[in-house]
């Protein structure tokens, strides 16, 4: 019996949408940086590293499944 590996794994649309918002965070934080400029201290980390990182894993993540098709 062959059972679909990805038949859990989030839909090719789910991807998609998951790095529409990603990238959505990404232009918002870089809008944000231009007009407040970067934050001192540990808002630096807070805001802006991590927001980096999850915007930047969840495109990532999205990037690569797409690429190798792993979706059902």
């Amino acid at each position: 019996m062959s059972s679909n590996p990805w038949r859990y794994a989030p839909t090719r649309g789910e991807l998609w949408l998951w790095l529409a918002v990603s990238l959505g965070g990404l232009g918002l934080l870089a809008v944000a940086l231009i007009l407040r400029g970067l934050p001192s201290g540990p808002a630096l980390f807070e805001v802006v590293l991590m927001a980096v990182a999850v915007f930047g894993y969840l495109g990532g993540r999205s990037i690569k499944r797409l690429i190798r098709r792993q979706h059902p």
